[in-house]
């Protein structure tokens, strides 16, 4: 089985190294050749152009930033879907809206191509372990063929629906990352108004029932969620309005899960 990966940052570079490792040949291209570099030493191709790429490859991987730049690679001029031959997969693991993975889909299935929307999680360091979350949608023939490459970086990989379930489960759980991370945000503010030292209070918490991941990570460093904004604030702003918009049109009413995530992206500077 062929594998094209489109994508080689932080997260996606590891992913990519771990098929190669695993033995799948592997075909990569990127918009910023120093990405490449790290692979010089590894049995990975490079392709010309994402079309290339997708004429190389059974499973085409794509692990970019945001809704535009997945669409650009999937559908845009010199495109994948101008390369891939009927019967392959396109597998886009950014966390995008639902609606454009289901929109990607479609115009896929002209060119009798599937796609599965299977956002990750877990980073690159998860990624290296080969234990990043896997959330995936799509028809399950399709997802099942792409299994064995999910597994080289992924533990659980986890199907849950048809395209776009996956997008939807993970901006839930981004939401909730906010949330936690606006919580914890404001309990080490009131720790520092209760005479409480922020640094042994980090302590209790890791240690103590209110233990959570946020919590570790806003301890580090300073206490402060100003440098974690610095990365983490465009993404999680951008999360959370994929999440909002979801809600509004199913016409749920925002709850004290967006209050929290608000009160991190706010200490962010990156206000909803």
């Amino acid at each position: 089985m062929r594998v094209g990966f489109v994508g080689l940052g932080s997260q996606g570079g590891p992913m990519a190294r771990r098929i190669v490792e695993a033995g799948f040949p592997t075909t990569l291209w990127a918009r910023r050749p120093e990405t490449l570099a790290p692979f010089a030493d590894t049995a990975a191709g490079t392709a010309g152009s994402p079309a290339e790429l997708g004429a190389a490859s059974d499973i085409a991987c794509v692990c970019v930033v945001d809704d535009a730049g997945v669409e650009e690679i999937v559908s845009g001029s010199g495109g994948l879907l101008e390369g891939m031959r009927p019967g392959g997969v396109i597998a886009v693991h950014s966390t995008v809206h639902p609606d454009t993975c289901r929109r990607l889909a479609e115009q896929a299935a002209a060119r009798d191509v599937a796609l599965v929307d299977a956002p990750v999680s877990g980073g690159g360091p998860a990624a290296e372990k080969g234990r990043l979350l896997v959330m995936t949608g799509g028809d399950d023939a399709a997802v099942e063929h792409c299994r064995p490459v999910f597994a080289t970086y992924g533990d659980p990989v986890v199907h849950l629906g048809p395209v776009g379930s996956g997008q939807r489960a993970k901006l839930i759980n981004n939401l909730l990352m906010a949330a936690h991370l606006g919580v914890a945000d404001d309990a080490y503010a009131l720790a520092r108004r209760l005479d409480i030292d922020p640094e042994q209070l980090s302590v209790v918490l890791a240690h103590g029932s209110g233990a959570s991941y946020a919590a570790g990570m806003v301890g580090r460093p300073g206490f402060s969620l100003a440098a974690l904004g610095q990365h983490a604030g465009p993404l999680l702003r951008k999360d959370v309005r994929l999440v909002s918009d979801l809600a509004a049109v199913a016409g749920v009413k925002e709850g004290s899960v967006f209050g929290a995530a608000d009160s991190a992206l706010d200490s962010m500077g990156h206000a909803r």
